[in-house]
């Protein structure tokens, strides 16, 4: 249960991000009836979001593999079960979601993919871990432009974990092969 109640009498644009929501996901995401209690939080949040959809530098399957890998690192619980949800149309295979945990031993990445994973890791980690050899090879392998996507990605997949964390989400049953949390 969420340490903030969730709203359930939305104003007039909370009701609207509901109806759209609920369209494209099946039900509210638990997240967006938390922001609901602030609408400038609500309105920011949806803009970003919105806008960070249309980035199409980096590979969908690498940026919702690291994404997925950054709410493991964290331990959100939400974050891994809605990201699940959402890399079935990303092109993130079921032995994919099954070997994130251990994707180092895992056959089933690209090469892109796990200098995506392992940046995910080293930027989600307290300290941070990320060293000038892993940005120089990941901008030998995908560009500038993906490095700077994919490490604005994995900063958002922190903020987004430890705001659901924080407050207490949890996960509410959108994927049925979401990959285990891990410790970080």
């Amino acid at each position: 249960m969420p340490r903030i109640a969730t709203v359930d009498s939305p104003g007039p644009l909370a009701r609207i991000a509901y109806a759209v929501a609920r369209r494209r996901f099946g039900k509210v995401p638990e997240p967006l009836t938390v922001w609901a209690h602030h609408r400038g939080v609500l309105l920011a949040t949806i803009r970003h979001e919105s806008a960070v959809a249309r980035w199409k530098a980096l590979d969908r399957t690498c940026k919702s593999l690291a994404v997925l890998r950054a709410a493991q690192v964290i331990g959100c619980p939400w974050c891994i079960d809605f990201g699940s949800f959402l890399s079935k149309d990303e092109g993130v295979t079921a032995e994919q979601l099954r070997d994130l945990h251990r994707w180092r031993d895992s056959s089933a990445y690209t090469t892109d993919q796990r200098l995506c994973l392992e940046y995910a890791e080293a930027a989600s980690r307290t300290p941070l871990e990320v060293t000038d050899e892993l940005v120089a090879a990941l901008v030998s392998a995908l560009g500038e432009k993906a490095v700077v996507e994919l490490a604005m990605m994995i900063a958002l997949e922190n903020e987004r974990s430890r705001f659901n964390g924080a407050l207490g989400l949890v996960s509410q049953g959108y994927s049925t092969e979401a990959c285990a949390v891990v410790p970080a």
